[in-house]
């Protein structure tokens, strides 16, 4: 039995995308793990497992787990505050006073539990998370991913200019407390890993940037930021860096643009030439409509990205976004870019529904490695929907599919897995 004892095979309907372009569906089909990772799916099980247990998940849809590039942990109880206003001044008025509630351990140990339980009952299996410029309380978030069994990245920001004295770093400290950071948590788990989370450029001074970039090449630190979210942002950054030629070659200047694997979020109003160098870069964007709405950022014109050859993903950006769901994300990133398309007088094509759930499993989840997808060598990472109280279940698996990114939510999810293994509910509470 010994020889079994990694291997897992379950049956049911499954859907995942392994490319932009394809969705992939097989009704009763069965897939089969090994060791945490995908050995392939089958319409009918090969000789070699037929004597293997399964596990029949029968109407069910088996689905790859959902990926989100950009969430803020600390502004959780802030969801669906402050929503009337633009960006810079909910920061002010908003977003700092909060995040500054967390350098007191106690009030991270009341919120944080509910993040990572928010996470997972929204059947998100992989995240990165923007945390708060404090050392502790960053500490608490990452040893509670761990404790979790989900995957995620999860960074101390860095901010040492440019916001309110209760908040703003000591350039230094700052540094040798994510230096901290990084080296606690280099090897400390498979699925959970330390970001580099400089804010963005106009709260970062110049040897801040440069240090952070230093970090990054010298222990290989992946790195998450913030990029063209909202007008008067790029207008002040060209105020503060008139010697640039753009928002991206600040970042880029100073090692934090691909130099290692980064994630730049919104992306609403970057130039041609900025596109350009993230295709060439292997930036990522995280595309978070529902945030930009809210805010009364823009639109990020996706279509353009993609057919630039930039990787993008989605992102609740929760607080501004005000829903954990990313199925509610792949939705308005289609209602958004059926705006952008009647704004570009019908050039920049509109998003399909196939088209952003890559974005939110496989997309996304190219900046884990091999996950998002159902492909040989891939982990298992999936949720098992329930959809029969959606209506009937007489309609293609796509059309399935589609319905439960549309109205189904958390209570159809029954079963989670990341990297092979189940992952159960979390506590909400210490």
């Amino acid at each position: 039995m010994n020889e079994y004892k990694h291997r897992k095979i379950y049956k049911g309907n499954i859907v995942y995308s392994p490319s932009i372009d394809r969705l992939t569906t097989m009704e009763n089909a069965y897939l089969v793990v090994e060791k945490g990772q995908v050995v392939g799916t089958y319409e009918q099980l090969p000789k070699e497992y037929q004597d293997c247990e399964v596990d029949d998940f029968g109407h069910r849809l088996i689905l790859p787990g959902f990926v989100d590039l950009h969430f803020h942990a600390p502004q959780f109880a802030n969801r669906g505050l402050g929503l009337d206003k633009e960006l810079l001044p909910w920061l002010e008025e908003y977003t700092f006073p909060e995040e500054n509630k967390f350098k007191d351990l106690s009030y991270a140990k009341e919120i944080y539990p509910q993040v990572v339980h928010a996470l997972w009952k929204n059947g998100t299996t992989r995240s990165v998370i923007f945390a708060s410029v404090h050392k502790e309380s960053t500490k608490y978030l990452l040893d509670l991913f761990v404790e979790s069994g989900l995957g995620a990245f999860v960074g101390k920001v860095n901010m040492d200019r440019n916001c309110p004295d209760f908040i703003v770093e000591d350039s230094a400290e700052s540094l040798s407390e994510t230096l901290e950071i990084i080296q606690e948590y280099a090897n400390k788990s498979k699925l959970v890993h330390p970001i580099l989370t400089p804010r963005f450029v106009p709260t970062c001074s110049t040897p801040l940037m440069e240090k952070l970039g230093s970090f990054a090449m010298d222990h290989k630190v992946f790195i998450q930021s913030h990029i063209s979210e909202n007008q008067g942002e790029v207008d002040w950054v060209k105020e503060l860096h008139p010697e640039c030629q753009d928002y991206a070659s600040i970042y880029h200047q100073y090692g934090l643009f691909g130099h290692q694997p980064t994630i730049m979020a919104h992306c609403v109003f970057n130039t041609e030439k900025e596109i350009e160098l993230m295709a060439k870069s292997g930036v990522y964007a995280a595309h978070c409509p529902n945030a930009n709405y809210n805010l009364a950022s823009g639109i990020m014109p996706v279509r353009s990205f993609l057919d630039k050859g930039v990787q993008v993903g989605l992102g609740t950006d929760v607080g501004a976004g005000h829903q954990v769901s990313i199925p509610k994300v792949m939705t308005a990133a289609v209602q958004a870019s059926k705006i952008k398309w009647l704004e570009s007088k019908k050039t920049l094509e509109p998003l399909k529904l196939s088209e952003v759930f890559y974005l939110g499993t496989k997309g996304g989840g190219k900046f884990f490695g091999k996950v998002g997808s159902f492909e040989p060598d891939y982990d298992f990472d999936a949720l098992i929907i329930d959809d029969r109280e959606l209506g009937t279940l007489d309609l293609t698996l796509g059309e399935r599919l589609e319905r439960y990114l549309y109205i189904g939510d958390d209570r159809h999810i029954e079963k989670r897995f990341v990297a092979g293994k189940e992952v159960f509910e979390p506590k909400k509470t210490p």
